[in-house]
């Protein structure tokens, strides 16, 4: 007998039985929160990987077209050269060191979701209503954090805790405090806050 791919109402043609997605091993809504698997993950680095290059490249030939355009403003001699030379210099300075914490504090964060992914403790919201412009509602957004802060209370200590409240934060649209505790997170992760 040949096997057309249906039997007893059953497809095999990427489909599933129970309305789950298996595409080509990818398996979609296998963990909590439709968190990756590990051959995902590697995969999900690569952007950043190409992204934090491209900025270090970027930089450099920022670094050098300003630092010499300055340093030809200081060679004139004049006290408006010299300001404006400096000043120059000096901004992009600035902006490398907010560029380097922002970078640092991305990678950080997903540090830490790669390990509550691999642990099934993502906050899951692919069941909770949401907007057509993709936003959690309001009400669903609530009920999520006042069941998240409810754990974090119980234990604020644990970066898992204060690293799912500050998804909460974000997802409740409040990002200051979500930022704030995302930081919270990163340094009790590494044991620098108690």
């Amino acid at each position: 007998m040949v096997d057309d791919g249906t039997h007893d109402g059953g497809t095999h043609d990427g489909g599933t039985h129970d309305g789950g997605t298996h595409d080509g091993g990818n398996h979609t809504g296998d963990t909590e929160g439709g968190a990756p698997q590990l051959g995902p993950k590697k995969k999900d680095a690569r952007p950043i990987i190409w992204m934090i290059g491209f900025l270090v490249v970027a930089l450099v030939v920022y670094f050098v077209l300003l630092g010499w355009r300055g340093f030809q403003l200081i060679a004139t001699g004049t006290a408006a050269g010299i300001g404006l030379g400096l000043g120059v210099i000096a901004l992009p300075l600035i902006g490398a060191w907010l560029i380097y914490a922002t970078l640092r504090a991305g990678l950080e964060h997903q540090k830490l979701a790669a390990v509550i992914a691999e642990e099934g403790r993502e906050l899951d919201i692919s069941n909770l209503p949401h907007r057509a412009s993709g936003r959690m509602e309001r009400d669903a957004a609530d009920e999520l954090f006042a069941q998240v802060k409810a754990e974090w209370e119980a234990d604020p200590n644990d970066w898992r805790n204060t690293y799912r409240i500050a998804r909460a934060y974000d997802y409740a649209g409040d990002r200051p405090r979500a930022r704030a505790m995302m930081k919270r997170a990163v340094a009790q992760f590494h044991g620098r806050e108690q």
